[in-house]
């Protein structure tokens, strides 16, 4: 019998991959993360809205319903829940282009998510931004970034204006294993830490950059890039959300207090292709049957259940009203207008005297 993925690692051409072995998930009860029957139904309920959103997503991708990329988070889910859980309500997110997942769990609505990708007026982004661009200002939540690595130094003056303005707010700034080898990463590091900026970066270290395997593309542990610049690291098991909860509650007080950036690596693992144009034949189903084993929701479900902390009843409601939202919200979209002409010169940045231009 196969070990499972938390014993074995990644290994998408039988190697067993030291780098990409999950850790262990935490040891400690939802009663010692302080969470109630009321926490533990809203991360399921978070979870399951995330996937069955994605799955829905990829269907209308298939009718043809809307085009351009489409990256899913499946499998993914307990990260965004459990931060979004860990985290105050004015923290500020940003993430790459595999958004959809950060922003429901932060508090968008299947509505509006569905609504941009159709690219309708009534999405999150007013339908200009599409999969890789959702954004809301108001639940703190900036993007949804297209370019690899690109947003990693907005992450830095997000921190540096929480710091400039005597707010205990901390940004939290996520980013795909492949960004790591960019060049603004490494710069931003090193501003971080010189200007003691209250940050902290997670790379989601899903095993692929595309389709090159991360050991193929980053030379040892990815969170060690942290040593270079005296920044505390750790390694974090991402398919269990308790632990996710636990470890960013630890970090975020400590970088509330002590005013100084912390990188993260998230041992997690996506189900399906890079984007929908990924078939995914860089890896074998046996590889991805291993890490499913590890399923985030289902991992919560068992434990829920065999603790007898939720009835089935009670999670078979949840899948029910969610099945339904996500459903309706596919017809919102299509019955939503498309943005007007003259939203084209909305939302576009001009100044008409440059003082710093002679």
């Amino acid at each position: 019998m196969a070990k499972k993925a938390e014993e074995k690692g990644f290994t998408p051409t039988g190697v067993v991959y030291k780098s990409t072995k999950l850790p262990k998930p935490t040891s400690k009860t939802h009663d010692k993360l302080g969470l109630k029957k009321k926490d533990l139904l809203n991360l399921y309920d978070s979870m399951y809205r995330q996937r069955r959103f994605e799955e829905r997503a990829a269907q209308m991708y298939q009718k043809g319903k809307f085009g351009g990329f489409l990256h899913l988070y499946i499998g993914q889910e307990a990260i965004s829940t459990g931060v979004v859980h860990a985290l105050n309500d004015d923290d500020d997110l940003i993430t790459a282009y595999r958004d959809h997942g950060f922003a429901l769990a932060r508090g968008a609505t299947s509505d509006e998510c569905m609504a941009e990708l159709f690219g309708k007026a009534t999405g999150i982004s007013n339908g200009k931004g599409g999969s890789m661009h959702y954004f809301k200002l108001e639940k703190h939540f900036w993007g949804g970034h297209a370019i690899v690595g690109a947003h990693i130094p907005l992450a830095a003056g997000l921190a540096f204006a929480n710091k400039y303005n005597d707010s205990d707010r901390v940004a939290v700034c996520f980013f795909g294993d492949g960004a790591v080898d960019q060049g603004a990463l490494n710069e931003t590091f090193n501003m971080a830490q010189l200007w003691k900026l209250p940050v902290i970066f997670v790379v989601e270290n899903n095993g692929y950059s595309m389709g090159t395997a991360v050991e193929r593309h980053s030379a040892g542990d990815l969170h060690k890039r942290g040593d270079a610049y005296g920044m505390k690291n750790d390694i974090v098991n991402g398919m269990d959300v308790f632990t996710i909860i636990e470890k960013f509650q630890e970090v975020a007080k400590d970088v509330r207090k002590n005013q100084e950036p912390w990188f993260l690596e998230i041992r997690t693992y996506r189900y399906r292709g890079h984007s929908m144009s990924d078939p995914g034949n860089y890896r074998t189903k046996d590889e991805l049957e291993e890490f499913k084993q590890s399923d985030p929701i289902e991992r919560l479900k068992t434990y829920v259940l065999d603790k007898k902390l939720v009835k089935q009843e009670e999670l078979d409601e949840i899948n029910k009203k969610i099945d339904k939202e996500v459903l309706d919200a596919i017809d919102f979209a299509e019955e939503s207008d498309f943005p007007e002409p003259e939203a084209l010169f909305q939302h576009v940045y001009v100044e008409d005297d440059f003082p710093f231009v002679k």
